[in-house]
């Protein structure tokens, strides 16, 4: 077939109701989609969906069918009353049978289905226990063959593993459209959640949320609540420009560097991945002549956020040698960029976007590579250092004199 003769036809979307949730999806839920949604226990992700089920279903042709396997009629009645959630058109189905599902969805014929979760479903047709390879394989085809064919988009909601990964086999990932994770700490209201895979947009773009007792309320302005309420001017503790998808956040770093009082130092981070704790570490060492190797390091992300981003680097460097050397970084200044082994400060991707967020926020000073100042073709309201390298960063901030 010659891919030049097919009508290529535009996607038809509808608005969940929510920006952020529209924001992750691309601009709304496609028909006839598969959406997977996988998150911990307790994280949120039934509640959200019911809060969506509630703005999807608005007439007899916009019915929604919930699927549950884990919970009674009575259980979902109690969170949906706790939400203030009185619709008629959701309808509900306490069935793990793939047969009367699918027998119920051809019936019903709803612009929305819900699968809660995979992991409870079995078919008949596969001998082992529900839950398994085999099993979450045949039920995911099973479910995608159905909504494909008559156009109606399923959301399915799965468990994830000790690792963060969604339980069953890695196909389920691959079978489905998009795949959404709810993430956050339990200790923080928060949630994020974050695209990982978008066949209608971009991946890795993420939505901000609040567990509140009326249910998960929507956070407009992320980087405002990633931001420490405290303004004093403290060692230790600097903000940072991330770029998750297309959306720029300004989010608190925090290090704290003391010395060690036992064999091997100790290195944690909370939000930020260890082994690039420990690879900024030696190069503060080996680069900028820091003395860290006797010391306990802990650097945190404020709010419970994840940051992966390689433009966070400096940030990151930036803070920890200011614990260690008792200098502030001031409150207004933002840092962006990436630090390679041999220190210098690498460019990064849509600096204009983090340029604007920043003077958005009330940022006076932002420290950026100085290639990437070198193509800045806008004007801002920022004082906009650039640096070459890691020693240049530190004498800008004056933890470093020479």
């Amino acid at each position: 077939m010659n891919l030049n003769k097919v009508e290529g036809k535009e996607a038809i979307r509808t608005s969940t109701g929510y920006e952020e949730l529209d924001r992750v999806l691309g601009g709304g839920i496609v028909k006839g989609s598969l959406v997977l949604i996988g998150g911990e226990p307790g994280i949120g992700k039934s509640t959200l969906i019911l809060q969506l089920c509630d703005k999807i279903a608005k007439g007899e042709d916009e019915k929604v069918l919930y699927v549950s396997g884990e919970e009674s009629a009575e259980q979902v009645k109690l969170r949906a009353d706790r939400l203030q959630i009185h619709n008629d058109h959701i309808l509900f189905l306490g069935e793990t049978d793939i047969d009367a599902i699918e027998a119920e969805i051809i019936e019903i014929k709803p612009k929305l289905v819900v699968i809660d979760s995979i992991q409870t479903m079995y078919s008949n047709e596969i001998s082992s226990a529900p839950g398994t390879v085999s099993q979450v394989r045949e039920i995911t085809a099973r479910i995608m063959k159905c909504c494909k064919q008559n156009q109606i988009t399923t959301i399915i909601i799965g468990h994830v593993t000790k690792d963060g990964n969604i339980a069953g086999p890695r196909v389920l990932e691959h079978m489905v459209d998009t795949v959404l994770y709810l993430e956050g700490e339990r200790y923080f209201s928060y949630r994020i959640l974050r695209g990982v895979k978008n066949r209608f947009g971009s991946t890795n773009e993420i939505g901000m949320f609040e567990m509140l007792n009326e249910g998960m309320c929507e956070v407009t302005n992320p980087s405002s609540i990633l931001i420490s309420e405290d303004q004093e001017n403290v060692p230790g503790a600097g903000i940072v420009c991330s770029l998750e998808g297309t959306r720029p956040l300004l989010v608190e770093l925090q290090a704290l560097t003391t010395q060690s009082f036992y064999g091997i130092p100790k290195r944690t981070g909370n939000g930020i991945d260890f082994n690039k704790i420990a690879l900024l570490l030696a190069v503060l060492e080996k680069r900028a002549h820091l003395s860290l190797g006797n010391q306990d390091v802990y650097v945190n992300v404020v709010s419970g956020m994840k940051i992966t981003e390689p433009a966070v680097d400096l940030g990151i460097a930036l803070v920890i040698a200011s614990s260690y050397k008792n200098v502030y970084i001031p409150k207004d200044t933002a840092i962006i960029g990436e630090v390679g082994l041999t220190g210098e400060i690498r460019s990064v991707n849509m600096i204009d976007k983090r340029l604007k967020e920043s003077e958005r926020l009330g940022i006076k000073k932002c420290i950026i590579p100085e290639n990437n100042k070198k193509l800045l073709k806008n004007s801002y309201k920022l004082d906009i250092i650039g640096v070459k390298n890691i020693n240049e960063a530190l004498r800008v901030i004056g933890i470093i004199n020479n």
